[in-house]
């Protein structure tokens, strides 16, 4: 799990990562940009390995075996998943949490990636949605997923070792709704 040294890293990527990547998107050729990315992903790699995965990377994992006809690229994936794992987690921590730490990082993630000392986690979920939006991240249906193999894909998700390090355990009908949601 996270540890002052994960969140302290995962702090700076995120500023890192906040400041760049609409620039480093629109701009390929932009040097400042792409260090930025560099350093967010470097960095975001640290933090993860050192603090385990979660929902988004046990989603990730199964699909990417799931649509291996598509190219379902693994961030593309991930990205169209973290919107509605952040309000899922958030809204399982707010039911069955209330007093936990983790609400507090979800708020402080708001703050670092909207630059908004007020942002709250819906705003975190709101931003990253309208990134996406900008930045042409699909929909998992367009990487062949449909409704059916909501079941089993939720299945294999909920056993996955990445689970193991998210924030809260989700129910599967959080993790279904998560699904259906990305698709």
């Amino acid at each position: 799990m996270s540890n002052p040294l994960t969140d302290a890293i995962a702090r700076e990527g995120l500023r890192h990562g906040a400041r760049s990547l609409q620039q480093a998107f629109k701009c390929g050729d932009d040097i400042d940009a792409r260090e930025g990315m560099c350093l967010c992903s470097l960095m975001g790699g640290l933090a993860l390995a050192n603090a385990k995965l979660g929902a988004v990377h046990g989603f990730a994992g199964v699909i990417g075996g799931w649509c291996h006809s598509q190219e379902a690229a693994h961030g593309a994936v991930c990205a169209r998943l973290l919107p509605f794992v952040i309000s899922a987690n958030v809204q399982a921590l707010t039911d069955r949490s209330p007093d936990s730490p983790i609400l507090g990082k979800y708020t402080e993630v708001a703050q670092i990636i909207t630059g908004r000392p007020e942002a709250t986690c819906q705003d975190a979920v709101q931003f990253i949605q309208k990134l996406c939006l900008e930045l042409s991240v699909p929909p998992l249906s367009q990487y062949g997923l449909k409704e059916e193999d909501v079941p089993s894909i939720v299945e294999k998700t909920a056993k996955s070792s990445s689970m193991k390090g998210n924030s809260i355990v989700l129910t599967n009908e959080e993790i279904t709704k998560i699904l259906i949601q990305a698709l």
